[in-house]
């Protein structure tokens, strides 16, 4: 499996919880099969088949057994790309279906709400503000956000330089609020929060540090709290809400796709869709005759 792993990251790029996430589910599916007598060069198609039957049963969800048959078919696929299998057989086998759920968006008045919550009045407020307004003004994953490095930003320009999965580049423009308040972050709280002057992180934490996962999301729910907002607010809460939000005011999928840094259109479609939600239930409730 260890072998698995290194091709994984190496050859396929991906990332450190993809890589562990498939690990999970081919070891999973090994123990399995071991429980059933069978050798991995032995397994047969109805056997993936009855191990996503079985995983159903147990009251996993079908997006969880989507991606277990996603890791089982890649784990045989690189088998016989190394001549240990002669076939594949995860490959004929349907996932279960998964039925999507539309992503919760925040109002436009929610959004000012909350990121109106940090006060530039200490070195956290400037920082903080920085980091839901640079948020909110590009999109970008929180994994994405606390890689950032200074050098990413071109503050003149208005433009952020985001490093995506798989080594993707993608530039993403910042609205003029979101600027401002980076160059105030960057001005007046920055040089007093890390550690040595070369530290290249542009958002670090009360230590100097660059700021983490963990960090980050309990920022998120703090803000959320102190705004008195009843939605459960997360780092990709403010991701949605900048692409539905865009969408509404009449940008167009592809340049949300590329800005979100999305690798297939139809994962960017989702936002059409809540759109189109949103003014069936504003038509609902506003018709005469509804």
């Amino acid at each position: 499996m260890l072998a698995y792993g290194e091709y994984l990251k190496i050859e396929k790029s991906a990332s450190a919880n993809t890589v562990s996430s498939y690990l999970r589910d081919v070891n999973q599916f090994a123990s399995a099969m071991e429980g059933k007598g069978l050798d991995l060069t032995q397994v047969l198609p109805q056997d993936v088949e009855d191990y996503a039957n079985g995983l159903l049963r147990r009251g996993k969800s079908p997006a969880t057994v989507t991606r277990s048959m996603a890791s089982i078919k890649s784990f045989f696929h690189y088998l016989m790309d190394r001549g240990l299998v002669d076939r594949n057989p995860a490959k004929g086998v349907s996932p279960a279906k998964v039925e999507r759920k539309l992503p919760q968006v925040l109002t436009g008045r929610e959004v000012e709400l909350f990121l109106e919550q940090p006060q530039c009045t200490d070195l956290k407020g400037y920082r903080d503000r920085a980091m839901l307004e640079l948020l909110y003004a590009t999109g970008i994953r929180v994994s994405e956000l606390i890689a950032l490095d200074v050098d990413d930003l071109n503050l003149r320009s208005q433009m952020l330089v985001c490093y995506g999965q798989n080594g993707k580049v993608r530039q993403i423009p910042l609205y003029t609020a979101a600027a401002r308040a980076l160059e105030d972050y960057l001005h007046n709280a920055r040089p007093h929060l890390v550690n040595t002057p070369d530290e290249t992180a542009l958002f670090v934490n009360m230590s100097g540090e660059r700021m983490s996962r963990q960090g980050f999301w309990k920022l998120i729910k703090y803000y959320q709290e102190k705004a008195g907002i009843q939605k459960d607010i997360t780092p990709h809460t403010l991701r949605h809400s900048f692409a539905a939000h865009l969408l509404e005011n009449g940008a167009d999928l592809r340049s949300i796709q590329e800005m979100l840094g999305h690798a297939d259109i139809s994962s960017t479609q989702i936002y059409s869709k809540l759109v189109n939600q949103k003014i069936k239930d504003v038509y609902q409730r506003a018709h005469p005759r509804a």
